[in-house]
């Protein structure tokens, strides 16, 4: 029968005919697919016979048409059907034939299993899941938001799991902490997320750990310190993780060299200024920050000094208690200072965090916001970089001395 089509190739009842011919293409395959499976089955099992030579294992006909969900829309499955009289000699049970390509619960590929819970976590909705999918695979089929629901379920477990992972043989030369603040619509207070980042040997970045900043997180289960953050009442300061705390006290990871981030820190110097003064001070700061080596920002320091120190004495005490964390980046080779100066490379991560928050309006409770959080930052770690020069990062792990972001060559002397 002929069918009008516009120049858009659409035909009059709203139809494509390439989409069309890709879903007959596809059930042809499958059904072709489950043909040769259920022949090889029957081949294979040829010698299993009764008492009276009669095989155990033969085509029945069919099963009753189904509709799957895969990547080419949804296809029509007619399955051969396979009559198993074996019997299990351990349980008593009838065996049964079970197609490995298309079971018979399944109603959707894997595919499509794994592109949901991607598809809520980058902001869609759960209403917006039938309506929008199937336009686009041409069936609602196994698209319900009790389905969805069901797969982000298991980000829980996921979850819990990634904590429990053995770190004992894992070594990371450098380690960003930091926090972010989720609205949860169940509860008065926002959920407080630890997150903990590594750089690997070969410099390559990896999640470390993650925790809730509000509860007694196990030591062993995330491979790290335990990280607790004070609940905070009326009128009271939310307090930082006592985490981090502990970090800037030297209790944690002792014998490591600590970087202060310029940016919480330059944010918390304008934050002590009248409005008025901060766009000096901010690119005094930067002056600072982006020095050409550790000589450079030290004299910028005191050059800072020197001009705020009288009018702002709380911003610039700011920066000078604590120089010697904020210029440690300077010891390493030049190729990471911009990776070590901030905590960017989880504050970038962070962006597609609020991103879903903003869209949801936040979890509902706390469990699901570490939960999607969680898939959020395993799902960016894919695409993260790694670190600009990775092969110096096994010499800073050897103990390497970096001078002006330079490598120092040992003598012959000191070698020998």
């Amino acid at each position: 029968m002929l069918s009008v089509v516009t120049a858009d190739g659409i035909t009059a009842d709203g139809s494509a005919p390439i989409d069309e011919i890709v879903r007959e293409g596809a059930r042809r395959m499958l059904a072709a697919a489950l043909e040769v499976e259920v022949a090889a089955c029957i081949a294979e099992l040829a010698d299993e016979k009764d008492e009276r030579g009669r095989r155990l294992v033969v085509r029945n006909g069919h099963h009753q048409p189904c509709s799957v969900t895969t990547a080419a829309g949804t296809v029509e499955v007619k399955a051969p059907r396979v009559n198993d009289k074996r019997v299990d000699e351990a349980t008593g049970e009838r065996n049964r034939f079970s197609s490995a390509i298309v079971p018979p619960w399944a109603r959707k590929s894997p595919k499509i299993s794994e592109v949901l819970p991607l598809l809520y976590l980058h902001g869609m909705s759960l209403g917006d899941f039938v309506p929008a999918l199937e336009q686009f695979l041409g069936s609602s089929a196994g698209l319900s938001a009790a389905t969805v629901t069901r797969l982000t379920q298991q980000w829980q477990g996921d979850r819990k799991a990634f904590g429990e992972r053995d770190l004992s043989a894992t070594d990371y030369v450098y380690v960003w902490a930091d926090g972010i603040h989720l609205r949860i619509r169940l509860e008065e207070t926002k959920a407080a997320v630890l997150v903990v980042m590594g750089v690997r040997t070969d410099g390559t970045k990896e999640l470390i750990a993650m925790a809730d900043g509000y509860r007694e997180s196990s030591p062993s289960s995330a491979g790290l310190p335990a990280a607790r953050h004070a609940r905070p009442g009326p009128g009271r300061r939310r307090r930082r993780p006592r985490f981090l705390e502990r970090v800037e006290r030297g209790l944690v990871f002792p014998e490591t060299r600590h970087q202060r981030c310029w940016v919480h820190r330059t944010a918390n110097c304008l934050d002590s200024l009248p409005k008025s003064a901060q766009p000096a001070v901010k690119k005094a700061i930067q002056d600072i920050c982006n020095a050409e080596d550790k000589e450079h920002a030290a004299k910028a320091v005191a050059a800072f000094t020197r001009q705020y120190g009288a009018k702002f004495p709380k911003a610039v005490k700011k920066i000078v208690d604590d120089e010697d964390e904020l210029l440690a980046s300077y010891d390493f080779p030049a190729e990471h200072w911009i990776h070590l100066r901030t905590t960017n490379p989880i504050e970038s991560t962070f962006a597609t965090v609020r991103l879903r928050t903003k869209v949801t309006k936040g979890a509902g409770f706390r469990a699901a916001a570490l939960a999607t959080v969680f898939k959020l930052v395993e799902s960016a770690q894919q695409r993260w970089r790694a670190v600009n020069a990775p092969h110096l990062v096994a010499l800073v792990r050897a103990g390497a001395r970096f001078e002006r972001g330079v490598l120092v060559e040992r003598s012959d002397e000191h070698a020998a």
